[in-house]
């Protein structure tokens, strides 16, 4: 199911965000973010199918994705992400019954904010991740010889600490991951069309490259977003829909599963068959379904 949104450009108080909108004004919100590499378009399935469900689905480009701004503060942190989700709640007048929705860094935000006590979002899903918190404990020997094959299908991530060059080589490494993470039969054309008018020079892609920079080196961490990034990597204090690709080429399921064992009771954990990282785009049916039922749920 597809549909035209609306473009929305929102104004809050330390950052101008622009996104993508369907369904009823008055609807429940369900805020839906995107990751990496992709934009707030990875939405236009699970958007309207949403809508149709009553719901006022709002998908954000993330800081630094155009046509969002970069952020004055240059801070990428998680804690940062959540911060900007709590500012879209609250400037788009979401209740207590608004949902989060988010695939890879959009998922781990959502995660965080599933861990944090004051998360203003009733019920959250989250796409292509693991559960940080999940490996916190010692992996039978089964699952820890999956670390090596995830150590490979993660090159990506310390190849993006190198400045300028992982900047300049991003129109070649970005369509190898997309080859590599979904299934043969789906076409990224688009997809990337997007992605490089999100990214459309040096600061764009910096800025989309420091969420990873961010996590793995040492940065200063804004004041504003310290109580939240406290929560990134706890294990979720309410229940949640945790969906994984069964050919993810970005995360070993056998990994993920094993982060998964842990969650509240209510949640649920999902492996779509024959899908990729980008589940939500290859095998859109399924996972509208999965997502529109539980939050119904």
């Amino acid at each position: 199911m597809t549909a035209e949104p609306e473009v929305l450009t929102l104004e809050l108080p330390h950052l101008t965000v622009s996104a993508l909108a369907w369904g009823p004004v008055d609807g429940r919100l369900a805020l839906c973010l995107h990751g990496y590499p992709d934009t707030a378009w990875t939405w236009r399935h699970l958007g309207p199918a949403l809508a149709a469900a009553g719901y006022r689905v709002v998908a954000p480009f993330s800081r630094g994705y155009a046509p969002t701004a970069i952020p004055a503060d240059g801070d990428y942190h998680i804690g940062a992400l959540m911060f900007d989700a709590v500012a879209l709640h609250s400037h788009l007048g979401g209740d207590s019954d608004a949902v989060l929705i988010g695939h890879d860094w959009g998922g781990f935000t959502a995660l965080g904010l599933a861990a944090h006590p004051d998360s203003p979002f009733a019920k959250v899903a989250a796409l292509g991740i693991p559960v940080l918190s999940g490996f916190r404990r010692r992996m039978p020997l089964r699952t820890l010889r999956r670390s090596a094959a995830q150590t490979r299908m993660s090159w990506y991530v310390l190849y993006q600490q190198l400045p300028g060059v992982s900047e300049r080589t991003l129109d070649r490494v970005v369509p190898t991951l997309w080859r590599d993470w979904t299934p043969a039969s789906y076409d990224s054309t688009d997809d990337l069309a997007r992605l490089w008018a999100a990214l459309p020079d040096r600061a764009h892609r910096t800025a989309a490259l420091s969420y990873y920079r961010f996590l793995f080196q040492p940065r200063r961490l804004a004041a504003p977003y310290r109580s939240l990034h406290a929560s990134h990597d706890k294990p979720p204090r309410i229940p949640i829909l945790l969906l994984h690709g069964e050919v993810d080429g970005a995360i070993d399921v056998a990994l993920a599963t094993f982060s998964a064992e842990r969650l509240p009771a209510g949640s649920r954990h999902e492996i779509i068959s024959a899908a990729g990282h980008f589940m939500h785009l290859d095998q859109p049916g399924r996972v509208d379904r999965l997502i529109v039922d539980y939050l119904a749920g």
